[in-house]
């Protein structure tokens, strides 16, 4: 159990029955009345929560997640194929539970799998992916100076703004927090 003055960035929590990690904490004392305005989470739908919790309020069972590292195997359309590193045991991830994280996903690739007891939860990447442009325009002559960016489709079909000097079958480097070019590679 862990106490409302407890919580911290990144501690999971069991609230209203939901598994709910704690994104951003303040404490505050407005009109003599403290409290903690929180910003949690949920693991198993991505829905952002904010609230604000007495000091009164009961205590909550906190919740441990585990991580394990890995390899993406395959898509087979509606789920995502990852394989254990040491058991070679292997697991399905529905396709709905990695929409962001299926823009990144490439062949062979090492992520973590978060888990809450025997549950997925989902996967965490890298924070940086390098790519492969598959399709972008070719620079306009002049254009070159400016900070232009122009669309450029990567290997799993994920469409970037990249400067204008990016050519098709070059190396990029992706961030897969922002979804945003990062740079060469």
């Amino acid at each position: 159990m862990i106490n409302v003055n407890e919580l911290k960035n990144g501690v999971v929590i069991e609230y209203d029955g939901k598994l709910m990690q704690i994104i951003e904490f303040m404490h505050v004392l407005q009109n003599k009345v403290a409290y903690v305005r929180v910003k949690m989470k949920d693991m198993r739908t991505g829905t952002v929560t904010e609230t604000a919790l007495k000091g009164s309020d009961s205590s909550f069972k906190r919740c441990y997640i585990d991580k394990k590292e890995m390899q993406y195997l395959y898509n087979s359309g509606d789920s995502y194929a990852f394989m254990d590193m040491e058991t070679y045991d292997q697991i399905e991830i529905p396709a709905e539970r990695l929409d962001w994280e299926k823009n990144f996903l490439l062949d062979g690739m090492t992520v973590s799998v978060t888990m809450y007891e025997s549950e997925i939860l989902g996967v965490v990447l890298p924070d940086k992916v390098e790519m492969t442009v598959v399709d972008t325009e070719p620079a306009v002559k002049g254009d070159t100076k400016t900070n232009a960016l122009k669309d450029a489709t990567v290997e799993t079909g994920y469409v970037v703004k990249v400067p204008m000097f990016i050519e098709k079958e070059e190396k990029i480097i992706l961030s897969t927090q922002t979804g945003k070019y990062a740079g060469r590679a």
